[in-house]
C-alpha cells in the first residue's frame, strides 16, 4: 500500500521530543508547559466480539468479517495501528473498573455486572458460594483500600488541565453509591451514564424505554430527545461531538470516553442499515446485531470526520476497543457458542471468544499507519498508557503501558491476568468461576468449581481445542505459580463450600 506523507501538527512536532525520550527509556512526557497535550477519544463498544468487524484482528480473514460492513474501522486501521492480542475481562463492570483505574479485578474486586446497591447478581450455582466481591461497583468501603480511593484516569488527567466527558455506557457504580454519577469519578461531563449496563430500548421515539416497569434499564439524561425518529448510537455521537467542542472553543484539550451501549442487547433495529442485512437473507436477530455494530462504526466516521474537519486529527489520540468477547450464548441465531469462530466460546467465559477484543490506535505522525502489533496487551493497561501519552501520571497498581510499542519501539511481553470467581448469567463452555493467566504464546486457566487447570498454546492452537496441562506440566505449573502469587499479591477473592472454605488457588 502507498501511504500518504502527513504533516505532523504542532502538536505532533511537540511530542516528538517526549516519544523519544520514552523510547529511551524515560517514564513521562514534557510538561504542561513545554507543549500542547494531545486530545483523547476512547471509543468503547459493548459486546463486540473480535470477529464482529468487516476489518479482520487475526491471521486471516474469516466469515464473520465478510459479513459486516466496518469502512470506518477500516480506516482507522490503515490510518493507525491495531493490536492483535488484545484482551479485556469477561464481563463489562470488571473492564470498565480496570480501564478506569489501571487496577486488576482481582485487586478491585468487581468482578462481575453490578446493579443495585448490595445485590449480588452472578447466578447461583450448586453448592458453591460467592466471594464477597464489590458488588457495589468503583468508589466503594466494600473494595479493597487501594480500590476505595483509586485514581481514575479521567481524574488525572483532569488534573492536567484535560475536560473529561463520558458519552454514554458508564455501569461502574451500583444505584444509589457515589460511582453511579461519572462525575464523583473524575468527569467533567456525563452524558447518558449511569449503573445500567444495558438500555430498555435504543429508540428515542419510544422514550428510550420498551415498556412501563422497566424504567431501572432506561437512559437517563437524554429526555429533550424522547418521542424523536433517532436512535441512542446516534444522539450519543451527536452529544459528544457538541461537548468535544465546546472543550476546544475554551481551548482546553479533551478527553472524551465515547462507552455505546450497543452493541449490547436488545437488538432493536436500526432503520438506518438494517434493511440489506435482511435482504441477504440474515435471520432478524443477526440483521439487527448486523445494523448495530454498523451503527457504531458509523458513529466512529461521525467522530473521525469531525476531528479531520476541525484540524484536530493530528492533535488527538484514538483508541477503539469493545469491553469482552463477543455474546454467543443466547439472543443470536444460530448455533449458540460459535458465534466467534474460530475462537472458542464468548461473553462471560475464560475462553478466547470472551476475552479477546479489537484494539486499535490512531495518532497521526506519531503512532505508524497500517501496522499490526503482537504484544499482548489488557484492559488493565489502557491508563498508564494513556496517561504516558498525555503526560499525566501514568502511576497504577497492575496496568502496564504500552505506549513504547505504539510509538513504534519495542518492549518485553507481560503477564495477562483475569479473575471472574463467579457463574455468568447463561450457561455455557467457560462460564463458570476461573481465574487465568496468559504470558508469552501459552495461556492457563484455573477453574475453581472443579479444581482444575487447562493449557493452550494459543500460537498454534487459537481455538483452544487441546489442553496441555498434562502434555506440559513443567510449562502448566510455572504458570500456576505465576498465577498464584498475582491472586495471593492482589487479595484475591474465590467461591467457598458451603461451610465456608475458600476453593484452592492454582
Amino acid at each position: 500500500m502507498i501511504r500518504r506523507r502527513r504533516r505532523r501538527s504542532t502538536t505532533a512536532l511537540a511530542f516528538a521530543t517526549g516519544a523519544t525520550l520514552l523510547l529511551a527509556g524515560c517514564a513521562t512526557f514534557p510538561s504542561q508547559s513545554q507543549s500542547k497535550r494531545p486530545n483523547i477519544v476512547l471509543f468503547l463498544v459493548d459486546d463486540l466480539g473480535w470477529q464482529d468487524l468487516s476489518e479482520p484482528f487475526g491471521p486471516a480473514r474469516t466469515e464473520w468479517n465478510e459479513r459486516y460492513e466496518t469502512p470506518n474501522v477500516e480506516r482507522l486501521c490503515r490510518e493507525g495501528t491495531k493490536f492483535d492480542n488484545a484482551y479485556a475481562h469477561c464481563v463489562c463492570s470488571p473492564t470498565r473498573v480496570s480501564l478506569m483505574t489501571g487496577m486488576s479485578a482481582a485487586r478491585h474486586r468487581v468482578t462481575h455486572w453490578t446493579l443495585k446497591k448490595n445485590q449480588l447478581t452472578d447466578r447461583r450455582v450448586n453448592h458453591l458460594r460467592p466471594p464477597a466481591w464489590n458488588v457495589n461497583g468503583l468508589s466503594n468501603a466494600h473494595a479493597t483500600p487501594a480500590a476505595a480511593v483509586a485514581p481514575t484516569l479521567p481524574g488525572k488527567l483532569r488534573d492536567v488541565g484535560y475536560r473529561t466527558i463520558l458519552a454514554g455506557k458508564a455501569h461502574l457504580g451500583a444505584i444509589g453509591t457515589p460511582g453511579c454519577d461519572p462525575r464523583n469519578l473524575g468527569f467533567d461531563v456525563n452524558i447518558a451514564g449511569w449503573a445500567n449496563g444495558a438500555p430498555s430500548s435504543y429508540l428515542a421515539e419510544k422514550n428510550f424505554l420498551r415498556r412501563p416497569g422497566n424504567e431501572i434499564w432506561q437512559v437517563k439524561g437524554l429526555e429533550r430527545y424522547h418521542g424523536e425518529d433517532l436512535f441512542l448510537t446516534d444522539v450519543l455521537t451527536t452529544e459528544s461531538i457538541a461537548a468535544a467542542e465546546q472543550a476546544v472553543t475554551a481551548g482546553q484539550p479533551f478527553f472524551l470516553y465515547l462507552t455505546h451501549y450497543a452493541v449490547h442487547t436488545p437488538l432493536d433495529a436500526d432503520d438506518r442499515f438494517v434493511q440489506k442485512y435482511r435482504d441477504r437473507g440474515l435471520p432478524e436477530s443477526e440483521a439487527r446485531y448486523a445494523a448495530l455494530i454498523e451503527g457504531v462504526d458509523h458513529s466512529l466516521g461521525r467522530v473521525l470526520d469531525w476531528l479531520d474537519n476541525r484540524g484536530l486529527a493530528d492533535d488527538t489520540i484514538v483508541m477503539f476497543l469493545s469491553d469482552n468477547g463477543g455474546l454467543s450464548a443466547h439472543a443470536r441465531a444460530g448455533e449458540p457458542h460459535t458465534h466467534n469462530t474460530p475462537l472458542k466460546s464468548g461473553k462471560g467465559t475464560a475462553y478466547e471468544g470472551g476475552v479477546r477484543v479489537p484494539l486499535a490506535v490512531r495518532w497521526p505522525g506519531l503512532v505508524a499507519a497500517d501496522t499490526t502489533r503482537d504484544l499482548p496487551v489488557l484492559v488493565d493497561d489502557v491508563l498508564p498508557t494513556l496517561c504516558q501519552l498525555a503526560g499525566a501520571d501514568p502511576a497504577c497498581p497492575d496496568g502496564v503501558s504500552f505506549a513504547r510499542t505504539l510509538l513504534g519501539g519495542e518492549q518485553p511481553q507481560h503477564p495477562i491476568f483475569w479473575h471472574h470467581p463467579h457463574y455468568w448469567g447463561a450457561v455455557a463452555p467457560g462460564a463458570e468461576p476461573y481465574s487465568g493467566v496468559r504470558f508469552g504464546r501459552f495461556k492457563l486457566l484455573w477453574f475453581y468449581a472443579s479444581g482444575r487447570a487447562e493449557l493452550y498454546d494459543l500460537e498454534a492452537d487459537l481455538g483452544e481445542a487441546t489442553d496441555l496441562a498434562r502434555e506440559q506440566p513443567e510449562i502448566a505449573q510455572r504458570l500456576r505459580a505465576l498465577l498464584r502469587a498475582q491472586l495471593l499479591e492482589c487479595g484475591a477473592q474465590v467461591p467457598t463450600s458451603p461451610d465456608g472454605t475458600p476453593l484452592a488457588l492454582p
